[in-house]
């Protein structure tokens, strides 16, 4: 049988007793995780790569039911290798989609966000009005800046953090929430394999776009005295895979997902994040407004077609 991106996780089958901690085992646990991990960020920066994130979380859920036997926490590995490996796979691929011989597209992007915007892309017009005039990555930052950038660096820690609390709480909709997690990064990593496009900075410096465009993200973070810290993302990159963009569609599929799970009227708040990292990434200069809407896209297409899965096999 197949092993798809669908099937990477599955419902949990061994039969796990939670473990009661008590209340200030937990928060004691918990204020020094939090301590370690403002420690660790300061040091070497924010957690980022695959095995790092994942290490975060599992000592996470360790100082949650801090008071377990180790071999409870055994349960973390048990569950999370299938889904580790896949987006190891996914990770280190993604690296190498700009040497299978493809061309890489700077045109298309180009030419509709300069129609979008009217004569100049939307990445011109935020970074001149912005970021000042010129632009530059020294340019000092702003307070809005700050916000940004730590809507950008959400992406890293946000999807895995809430697949981290649905282990702890609901193990079907960990599974159900990997499935979507899961389809997406390869979803993206299909597109990014037949259709490697540059981003707007690298378009400035092979000069589609004026070299006034500039890629500046992270300046938000030294106001903050942060600006030591790595904001560009570890391991095996890829400069063109931006088509879609992950970014955008990782926050889209949070919202909505979360939009269908709550029942609050202030859920649909939650819009605000992928319209924050929207905006992050064109005025930072990391996508075009139509790889942004393509990731969203995305992420409405996994959403809908996970639901159709589960609905078929009924899990």
């Amino acid at each position: 049988m197949g092993t798809g991106p669908t099937e990477a996780v599955r419902t949990p089958v061994v039969d796990r007793t939670v473990p009661v901690t008590r209340p200030w085992a937990r928060t004691g646990a918990l204020t020094a995780y939090a301590a370690l991990f403002v420690l660790w960020s300061e040091l070497l920066g924010i957690p980022k790569g695959t095995i790092q994130v994942f290490a975060w979380l599992w000592l996470g859920t360790i100082a949650w039911h801090v008071e377990a036997e180790p071999r409870f926490h055994l349960n973390f590995v048990r569950d999370w290798w299938p889904p580790l490996v896949g987006l190891l796979v996914y990770f280190y691929s993604r690296g190498l989609t700009d040497n299978l011989g493809v061309g890489v597209h700077f045109t298309m992007p180009v030419s509709f966000d300069t129609w979008l915007g009217g004569g100049e892309t939307p990445t011109q017009r935020l970074q001149s009005a912005w970021c000042g005039d010129p632009c530059g990555p020294l340019t000092p930052p702003r307070w809005y800046d700050v916000v940004l950038t730590t809507v950008y660096m959400s992406h890293f820690l946000a999807g895995l953090t809430i697949a981290a609390v649905l282990w702890v709480r609901n193990r079907v909709e960990w599974v159900r929430w990997m499935r979507r997690y899961i389809t997406i990064n390869f979803g993206a990593l299909c597109v990014y394999i037949v259709y490697p496009m540059a981003p707007p900075w690298m378009a400035a410096d092979k000069g589609y776009l004026p070299r006034g465009v500039h890629q500046i993200t992270g300046r938000g973070w030294a106001d903050l005295g942060l600006g030591h810290l790595d904001v560009q993302l570890q391991g095996v990159g890829n400069p063109v895979a931006a088509m879609p963009s992950l970014h955008a569609g990782m926050t889209c599929l949070i919202a909505i997902y979360a939009i269908q799970r709550l029942r609050s009227p202030w859920r649909w708040l939650l819009l605000a994040y992928p319209i924050a990292m929207s905006t992050a990434l064109v005025y930072y200069g990391e996508h075009y407004v139509v790889d942004v809407l393509a990731g969203c896209l995305l992420a409405a297409l996994v959403l809908v077609g996970c639901k159709v899965w589960e609905d078929t096999r009924g899990t």
